[in-house]
């Protein structure tokens, strides 16, 4: 492939360009008409615009992305993430077109894609998976049934989407018919499937996911595991990687279970296989993405893989150029997602424009944005602004490193998930690396903001003070010495 187009927007289409350069291949942006002086569209070779802002107008319509690669001459297509990453069916349309599509088929999409098939699939190699119900509920006597071989608390999920969508904690029978119609009602709604499913409800896990890396050639490794338990509303604000409480022995059962899993669909390219912890660290098989992960540089800093550049020589036909033996951890990465959100407000979105935008810089930090000082956020899409990124030579680097980048890290005109991530950070559950998926509900609260931000004021005001203090003292000290030095040249002048 000599010409890629990126079917995909901001961050993530620029950091996908950016391998591209590196590999000499040409890249093609698509974008709607409230993108058209993003710094994306300007970095690629091509660009062409695909329709009005919101996507279901453009970044969702397959057969526009299709028609532009096709005008541009490019031979394949990355999807990034969100938008058409994971729709087989826009997949199939790509392939037909004579285009290659840089992921998996859309037969292991189609599998993964569904948490019940997905389960299905994984049962076959020994799979490790919370109890629960193998097949879709409809009937309340029936689930009423299953509950109880189960034990409440049971969880109800939609077998369709993620994020959250669908899912429903139910503590005991009598709530079961009303939070179950909710489920359904939820997840007809969110995904246009009802289809639900129920599994024994685990009170404080641990969210782990591996990623996998897969060719055409049967060779299939992993490339150890990111920690991803720091959420709201079920989706991921901070990731880790390595886990600061896995074993090299769970490591290793856990990565081999990832790659059965990629093989249990004939999984091809890169992709994630997520875990459950519970506190007696067994672990469970929670779901596969089909697609790069938003978090995928943190595995990228701790192994010195390029993912998209891999995702791509697979796409080729290439085989991987390393082992399983090859692969080693290099000291502790971690990533905060900078989104445009007001954690003192339940992290809604909060849109406006970036009147100051200055990103940090320095020794082993890492910035994978898409937005410039003076641009406006818009309202279409996801609110996330950036992915900051540090290394370090052990996890306390790390942090420390995090921490100094987030108070470099100055944003003016939105509210953004920048402080919370600072708090999550120095707090000592995660300090001690004793957290669970309840973080937020268990240790923040609003005001902590406040008093932080009282506080940082407070001190601020006290180092103003002082300095003016000081300058006041230097300036009476000038005076009186102009004083004394005049009244001795009046007294010689005498």
């Amino acid at each position: 492939m000599k010409k890629i187009l990126i079917a995909n927007r901001g961050e993530i289409a620029l950091r996908i360009m950016r391998s591209c350069k590196e590999m000499g291949i040409q890249t093609v942006a698509v974008y709607s008409e409230a993108d058209r002086n993003a710094p994306f569209v300007r970095y690629a070779n091509e660009a062409i615009c695909i329709g009005a802002s919101p996507s279901n107008q453009s970044y969702l319509v397959g057969e526009k992305i299709i028609e532009a690669a096709k005008k541009s001459g490019a031979e394949g297509i990355h999807p990034g993430y969100g938008f058409l990453s994971e729709n087989a069916e826009f997949t199939r349309k790509v392939k037909a077109s004579g285009l290659i599509f840089i992921g998996p088929t859309p037969e292991a999409m189609e599998t993964m894609g569904s948490k019940l098939a997905a389960k299905a699939a994984a049962k076959k190699f020994n799979i490790p998976m919370v109890p629960g119900t193998e097949g879709a509920v409809s009937d309340v006597e029936e689930a009423k049934k299953v509950a109880k071989s189960v034990g409440f608390p049971i969880l109800i999920k939609a077998s369709a989407g993620g994020g959250g969508k669908g899912m429903r904690i139910v503590e005991a029978e009598q709530e079961l018919e009303e939070q179950m119609n909710r489920a359904i009602s939820e997840a007809l709604s969110a995904f246009g499937d009802g289809s639900v499913f129920i599994e024994r409800y685990v009170g404080s896990p641990r969210h782990i996911e591996i990623q996998v890396l897969a060719d055409t050639h049967g060779n299939i490794l992993y490339l150890f595991e990111r920690e991803c338990s720091i959420q709201r509303r079920h989706q991921k604000v901070i990731e880790e990687a390595p886990s600061s409480v896995l074993t090299p022995e769970i490591r290793e059962a856990m990565g081999k279970c990832a790659v059965d899993v990629a093989r249990s669909c004939n999984y091809v390219g890169a992709g994630t296989v997520e875990f459950l912890l519970d506190e007696d660290k067994n672990f469970y098989f929670l779901e596969m993405n089909t697609r790069l992960q938003v978090e995928h540089p943190v595995t990228e800093m701790i192994t010195g893989i390029d993912l998209v550049k891999e995702q791509i020589k697979v796409a080729r036909g290439e085989k991987l150029s390393f082992t399983q033996n090859d692969l080693k951890i290099n000291g502790h990465s971690i990533e905060v997602r900078v989104y445009a959100e007001d954690p003192k407000n339940n992290f809604l979105p909060d849109i406006g424009k970036l009147s100051t935008y200055k990103i940090p810089k320095g020794p082993g930090v890492r910035v994978d944005d898409g937005f410039e000082e003076g641009m406006d956020i818009p309202i279409y899409y996801d609110p996330m602004i950036a992915k900051l990124i540090t290394h370090g030579k052990d996890r306390t680097e790390a942090i420390q490193r995090m921490v100094r980048a987030i108070e470099e890290y100055h944003i003016n005109g939105v509210e953004t998930t920048l402080s919370f991530c600072k708090f999550a950070l120095q707090h000592e559950a995660f300090v001690e690396g004793n957290f669970d998926t309840h973080f937020v509900s268990k240790y923040f609260k609003p005001e902590l903001l406040e008093c932080e931000n009282a506080e940082e004021e407070m001190v601020a005001s006290l180092f103003t003070a002082k300095l003016f203090n000081e300058k006041a003292a230097v300036k009476q000290k000038k005076y009186k010495e102009n004083v004394t030095t005049a009244s001795n040249w009046k007294k010689n002048r005498s």
